[in-house]
């Protein structure tokens, strides 16, 4: 990172860095208003800030206090357990080996179910539905008449919905578009909660294994969180054998 003062408080440099290091760690909605010169320059504002007082607590002895002291042991004591769990859970990994074991073992779970793929047009009556459902078997493309009247976002992909499979859907709308056959459309709106659906299907893909190398990732990172905590488990018994530990659970 790049190191070009800034400011300076009683002697000590504030940098670039300081101020990129702290964008960085801070929420993205919150980091967004620091992009400009202007948040920049408040978030220096607020850096100096906090270095004032800062000098003002040394000057005061505030850290010499006895309610300081505590707080700096209770921050010191919950920094060491975090940072003892994240190094135990650093140190447990899961090879390729044992994620290829697991794929081939547990092919039941890696199977894509049913899926179709479907266009609709939404309106908000069934009127005009009907009328453009008229429109279409006339001639008309089933995509032009999406982008035309569909009140739904698809509008824009021609009403394509991509591929989804059972359960993905509001009942009404899923049970019209898998009765459909490929290219065809419903002869009658679809009424469901959102409105009034012309529904086309426009393509169906029977259940399928996923290849392993589209699902390696998710595999792999649900084996790790068992073996954590199947590990943390195993530690934390560990530990009760060496250090003491009572649980009055009558007072829970």
């Amino acid at each position: 990172m790049e190191k070009t003062p800034l400011a300076s408080v009683a002697g000590k440099t504030i940098y670039t860095a300081d101020l990129d290091a702290l964008i960085k760690q801070s929420p993205q909605e919150q980091a967004n208003q620091f992009t400009s010169k202007e948040g920049r320059r408040q978030l220096l504002e607020e850096l100096i800030a906090q270095e004032l007082f800062y000098l003002e607590g040394k000057e005061a002895k505030v850290d010499e206090s006895e309610e300081f002291q505590k707080m700096l042991i209770d921050a010191e004591e919950k920094l060491l357990k975090t940072h003892m769990i994240a190094k135990f859970m650093m140190d447990i990994a899961v090879p390729d080996e044992e994620v290829q074991k697991f794929y081939d073992e547990n092919p039941n779970q890696f199977i894509a179910p049913d899926s179709i793929r479907a266009s609709h047009i939404l309106l908000p009556n069934e009127e005009q539905a009907v009328t453009i459902i008229d429109e279409i078997k006339n001639g008309k493309s089933f995509e032009a008449a999406a982008r035309e009247y569909s009140i739904c976002p698809s509008n824009e992909k021609g009403g394509d919905l991509s591929y989804f499979s059972k359960g993905q859907m509001v009942p009404e709308f899923e049970t019209a578009a898998f009765a459909l056959e490929i290219d065809e459309m419903t002869e009658l709106p679809v009424q469901t909660q959102f409105g009034f659906h012309i529904i086309k299907l426009t393509d169906r893909k029977i259940a399928q294994t996923i290849p392993f190398d589209a699902v390696k990732e998710n595999a792999r990172n649900y084996l790790l969180r068992e073996k954590q905590n199947k590990a943390f488990i195993g530690k934390v018994e560990d530990l009760k054998q060496k250090y003491p530990v009572k649980m009055e659970t009558s007072t829970l």
